[in-house]
């Protein structure tokens, strides 16, 4: 049954959706993962296909940056290093505004998933810390990491698939045409949230913030030589864009360089090891199956070779990235319309419409990023908070089409 697969991944994201309105609550990875299994019981994938489906490269780099995370909190480097920018803001409204540009300015540098991965601890002292609800500050970490990664070759896996597909300084174009959209959508953020949560952020008191101490010195410094072979692999893929030296370190490689140090030398990896966020994984791994099997049942090609002339239009790629990124994912939608553009001959401007459209389209809902999937499985495991899915798109939906808008008049229309 060719649809089969489709009624599936429909199944899933209808539980994912009302999930929280069970007397108990469904994770999103079990749903995730019964929707995988039930595909390859079914046999509209085979375990080989299945297999294949599975991305190692998202798998190890997202488990290298939990152990980074899990490393970031026990040490307690994060929360203690934090200081040196929560001192400046000292009003709730001053904070949020602040803690969105920061967010969004370290997509820039920082894959959004790793970025995801620490933010959770960080929100969740902030709220403890000053009196702020949780859920409104998870939500303003999802929306400026994932906007914040427009403007960067390395924010996220699907910008770098884009910048490594031919483009000549990936990091100068990135920069030149979504710069000036993206802090404008990182403004609108700011106004969002205050109109569906403007009273977390009322108070005339002004914040005082301490620094935490670090609870473990050791792990600190072992952290400190992660967070350097992070930031310099990173810092060697933008000098080796600029001055086109033809290699860049693949995002896998940075995560394994990252996470050893924390591996081979603290004296904490089992415990660490043990309390990475294996569920999180699943649901990746479940996620690549489902959506692989919706591919083979080949439904969907012949609807992309009816509208095959208009695929090249930027109103249409950003309508295609923002939609088809809610049901087959952005990496591997990214993946199929490279090749797609490329044969057909498009500009630069319908790449970095590309780039755009299928980054925010991981705002519309809980699950058209894998870092909004992070911040709430953090957060639940950790916190006891979470996000219901309308509690997301109810901000989510305008957000994206604002953000949208801006990028379209900036990117069409050439403002």
């Amino acid at each position: 049954m060719l649809l089969l697969p489709i009624l599936i991944l429909l199944l899933v994201l209808i539980f994912i959706s009302i999930r929280t309105t069970f007397k108990r609550k469904i994770d999103i990875w079990k749903i995730m993962f019964l929707g995988a299994l039930i595909v390859i019981l079914t046999g509209q994938i085979s375990l080989y296909n299945a297999y294949l489906s599975i991305q190692f490269n998202v798998i190890i780099f997202l488990f290298s940056m939990f152990v980074v995370g899990l490393a970031l909190e026990k040490s307690n480097y994060l929360l203690n290093t934090s200081h040196l920018f929560l001192r400046y803001f000292k009003s709730k409204n001053t904070l949020l505004f602040g803690l969105i540009f920061i967010t969004g300015f370290l997509s820039f540098f920082i894959v959004n998933d790793t970025l995801a991965v620490v933010t959770v601890s960080l929100a969740a002292y902030i709220s403890s810390k000053h009196g702020i609800k949780l859920k409104p500050l998870l939500l303003v970490m999802a929306f400026s990491i994932t906007l914040g990664s427009v403007m960067s070759p390395i924010g996220n896996p699907q910008n770098l698939l884009i910048a490594s597909s031919g483009l000549s300084s990936p990091f100068l174009i990135f920069f030149r045409y979504l710069f000036i959209p993206t802090m404008l959508n990182l403004f609108i953020v700011y106004f969002i949230i205050k109109i569906f949560y403007g009273k977390s952020f009322k108070t005339k008191k002004i914040l005082v913030h301490t620094r935490e101490p670090i609870l473990d010195n050791n792990l600190a410094k072992i952290v400190k030589i992660s967070i350097a072979i992070l930031f310099l692999t990173i810092l060697f893929n933008v000098i080796s864009s600029i001055i086109n030296l033809g290699y860049q370190i693949g995002l896998v490689y940075i995560g394994i360089f990252s996470a050893l140090p924390i591996l081979l030398l603290s004296n904490r990896r089992v415990e660490i090891f043990k309390e990475v966020n294996w569920s999180i994984l699943i649901f990746f791994v479940s996620m690549f199956i489902l959506i692989q099997s919706v591919w083979l049942s080949g439904v969907i090609q012949p609807l992309l070779g009816q509208v095959y002339n208009n695929l090249a239009s930027i109103p249409f790629i950003f309508g295609v990235s923002i939609i088809l990124s809610q049901f087959i994912s952005n990496l591997p939608l990214v993946a199929l319309y490279i090749p797609i553009l490329k044969n057909i001959g498009v500009s630069i401007i319908g790449f970095m419409a590309l780039a755009a459209g299928s980054t925010i389209a991981g705002n519309v809902s809980i699950l058209g990023a894998a870092s909004n999937i992070i911040i709430i499985n953090q957060a639940e495991k950790k916190y006891n908070e979470t996000i219901s899915m309308w509690e997301f798109v109810k901000i989510g939906i305008p957000l994206t089409i604002i953000n949208a808008l801006v990028y379209f008049l900036f990117l069409y229309i050439g403002l």
